[in-house]
């Protein structure tokens, strides 16, 4: 944000105390500041305090660490030159410039409605209902403990298997001429699922006995020459342990299913019939501005 990061500087150095201010006359005439409390205007235009707090609430987390005083001048100033400037601005306004518009008016709508229903997707009886289907009334996952060389060419992983096979150890070739950042420990992977690996690795590991080493294998990473060390069983998580990541299924299915059946209630007629997709490519399709 160009202006805000501009403006930050100046307000820094100046330390103007307007925040204060705005509290201590508030206090003075018994009023509390609420949204529709003006705290400039720019040619008669506006700037409320509900503005200021939607900006703020906008804001990297960086910014919205600083100072109260800092924050509050900067954010003030920021909203004084956007009204300046967009003031200046709708008197040029082209017909691209109303869809654009339009789009965003759009795209802030949806935004509100879905993070609306991600914040009430979660509930205790709906974090419990997840954790019994997904942990506590389901099978135990097995997870395994690997390791891996992954070189460029299958030609490579084959010269390195046999290597091994002739008694060179695994962890001291991994730590030559593996390609990854886990050659620095020898190749080794640590613990984990299946669903973590890519197809053809996953496919593998899980066709392996402990101490079985096989290769080549091709991914889309490389050619690798894998070690199984062991498997086990994994231990559920509890319930605790798993709620971050029982809450973030419950808000995606939340938000997937609104898209799903909003979509569907809604009365959606395409026509796009003998409309070229390459339109959209179209240079200057709204015209020069």
């Amino acid at each position: 944000m160009p202006i805000f990061t501009r403006v930050l500087g100046s307000v820094a150095v100046m330390a103007l105390l307007a925040g204060p201010a705005l509290a201590e006359e508030a206090a003075k005439g018994g009023k509390t500041p609420g949204p529709e409390t003006v705290v400039a205007t720019v040619d008669g235009t506006e700037i409320t305090l509900g503005m200021m707090v939607s900006v703020r609430n906008s804001l990297p987390a960086e910014y919205q660490q600083l100072p109260d005083q800092v924050l509050f001048n900067g954010v003030l100033d920021q909203l004084i030159q956007q009204t300046a400037l967009a003031k200046v601005g709708e008197g040029m306004m082209t017909r691209r410039d109303e869809i654009a518009l339009e789009v965003e008016r759009r795209a802030y709508l949806a935004g509100m409605l879905l993070d609306y229903t991600a914040e009430r997707a979660v509930t205790p009886d709906k974090l419990k209902a997840a954790y019994d289907t997904k942990f506590a009334k389901a099978e135990p996952s097995r997870e395994y403990h690997a390791a891996h060389i992954i070189v460029a060419s299958e030609a490579e992983a084959k010269a390195i298997k046999a290597e091994i096979d002739g008694g060179a150890d695994f962890a001291t070739v991994a730590k030559a001429k593996s390609q990854d950042g886990a050659a620095a420990n020898g190749g080794d992977l640590g613990w984990f699922d299946l669903t973590a690996m890519v197809p053809p690795f996953a496919e593998a590991v899980a066709a392996m006995k402990a101490g079985e080493i096989k290769g080549p294998v091709q991914t889309e990473y490389g050619w690798h020459v894998i070690k199984l060390m062991e498997s086990r069983l994994g231990a559920a998580p509890t319930l605790e342990e798993a709620t971050e990541e029982l809450s973030g299924d419950l808000r995606q299915q939340a938000v997937q299913d609104r898209v799903t059946d909003t979509v569907a209630k809604a009365k959606v007629e395409k026509r796009v019939e003998g409309i070229d997709p390459a339109v959209l490519k179209t240079p200057n399709f709204f015209g020069a501005k």
